[in-house]
């Protein structure tokens, strides 16, 4: 007898599967959830990746779906799943790699200062001046997003609270970073 391998589960892979093993959903109600928790913002998952996703873990028979009124014959979109054993282990697994505690990732705007000095006159200046509005705007939306979690509830609240605020005080500090940088362009 052949064994197939198990499927490399992906980031937008484990995040349907965690929200699955919350509570089984269908594809809209997946997207739904995330746009509702506004998980996007901290995992690359799009919305044809949910989908992407329920196939390949239903295939991998980590999701099954559900026999049920909501489930019977009206298409993927909304079939409802749930984790099977095998994905509650899988997703376990996936969590306990120790990748996920030593990669170092860099935002794309330290690249580009980085490479800056390739830039026109008065970009460095203008592009600084960009990323700390933009930043403002987030850090204003991500302390909106951490009173609308402290009214929530829910086995992933206290997890989204601690994102949300380390989410605010890596903005809080490099605006902090930005003031100094704008000093030094002065």
């Amino acid at each position: 007898m052949i064994r197939s391998v198990a499927p490399e589960l992906t980031t937008p892979d484990l995040v349907v599967l965690s929200l699955l093993a919350e509570a089984p959903m269908h594809g809209y109600e997946l997207n739904q959830e995330l746009e509702r928790r506004e998980i996007r913002d901290w995992a690359g998952i799009s919305r044809p990746q949910v989908y992407y996703s329920l196939r390949k873990l239903e295939k991998a028979a980590y999701i099954s779906p559900l026999a049920s009124e909501q489930s019977t014959a009206r298409g993927p979109d909304r079939r409802v799943y749930g984790p099977t054993p095998e994905g509650e282990r899988a997703l376990a697994d996936s969590l306990a790699r120790e990748d996920w505690a030593i990669q170092r990732t860099l935002p794309p705007f330290l690249t580009w200062l980085a490479l800056s000095s390739h830039a026109r006159p008065g970009e460095l200046r203008r592009q600084v001046g960009r990323r700390r509005r933009f930043l403002e705007d987030e850090l204003a939306k991500e302390r909106s997003t951490l009173q609308a979690i402290r009214q929530d509830s829910g086995p992933m609240v206290g997890a989204a609270e601690l994102l949300v605020e380390l989410t605010i005080r890596q903005f809080e500090a490099e605006l902090e970073w930005l003031e100094a940088v704008e000093r030094r362009l002065s």
